[in-house]
């Protein structure tokens, strides 16, 4: 009698029944902080990036992270500009990083589609071999893609020859394989009995659930070009047709130790080539969340 009774208030006690409500919020709270500390580290590298290229004069001393607002100003944008040409170079930037880009989505989409969808002999042994180039790293192919490239298809100083060595992506080929093999077999099944060719489900049914990874393999592959400097710097000599990685380089070997606030003008420049990318993923990151591929299958 006695033990029901304590129970019985134990049950009906409501100081007993808060305090395990307050630990998971202060739990949340912790969590909450070291995420906000975390961001902030993340974040300073860029912060200091900003304000180094804004100093008119250098303050590399622990002050310098807090300037005085006279000490600001677009003289080292202006500065760069006059060197390395911003408007030209990030044309250049931007023609070579498409032409990868658009290389990479449809030579990966055909590609990963193959792989999933389609049954032939050796598809596996296929697969295979494409996981194995990932392993070899793309400086031993340097000298014989600068021989075939540039001598033998002449193409030096070109936006071609910037773009082809990058054309055929297989990180790209594995994300759309791996996207394709998670839709239904169903789709692809009834689409065969209709009579829709293989381009026709590609384009009709494919390519509209596999949205997700359009844009991650856009993102991916956006990085690499966009901050390419060795086989830009092989293959172009002429200045109008240097990407700004490069032009930024050369400017760094060249005519920065001639300039009244070298490292201000670098870390502009550097600002310039790390915007895109920062743009890009901050406009896109929203739509990195897989759709829901089994709704269109009914039953």
């Amino acid at each position: 009698m006695t033990q029901t009774m304590t129970d019985a208030a134990a049950a009906t006690d409501p100081a007993r029944d808060a305090v395990p409500a307050a630990a998971p919020g202060k739990r949340s709270r912790w969590r909450i902080a070291a995420l906000t500390v975390g961001a902030l580290l993340f974040l300073f590298p860029f912060y200091y990036m900003i304000v180094g290229s804004l100093q008119k004069n250098p303050d590399t001393s622990l002050g310098g992270v807090l300037p005085m607002p006279g000490n600001l100003g677009l003289d080292n944008y202006i500065e760069i500009n006059a060197a390395v040409n911003l408007g030209r170079t990030l044309l250049n930037s931007i023609i070579f990083t498409a032409g990868v880009v658009t290389g990479t989505l449809v030579f990966g989409v055909l590609a990963g589609y193959a792989l999933a969808q389609l049954h032939y002999r050796g598809r596996g042994t296929l697969f295979a071999a494409m996981l194995l180039l990932q392993v070899i790293p793309f400086q031993l192919f340097i000298i014989p893609l600068y021989v075939q490239i540039v001598r033998s298809y002449g193409l030096a100083d070109s936006y071609l020859g910037m773009i082809l060595p990058f054309a055929i992506n297989s990180v790209a080929v594995f994300i759309f394989r791996q996207f394709f093999l998670q839709l239904p077999e169903q789709l692809f099944e009834a689409a065969r009995i209709d009579g829709a060719s293989e381009l026709r489900i590609l384009r009709s049914i494919a390519l509209p659930l596999v949205r997700p990874a359009l844009l991650t393999a856009t993102m991916l592959t956006f990085i690499g070009p966009w901050n390419e400097f060795l086989w830009p710097f092989l293959v172009t000599k002429q200045a109008d047709k240097q990407p700004l990685a490069v032009a930024l380089a050369n400017y760094i070997s060249t005519v920065a130790a001639a300039a009244d606030n070298p490292y201000g003008a670098i870390l502009a420049g550097a600002c310039v080539l790390a915007a895109p990318a920062v743009a890009l993923f901050i406009a896109f990151q929203r739509h990195f969340v897989s759709a829901e591929l089994g709704s269109g299958v009914k039953g």
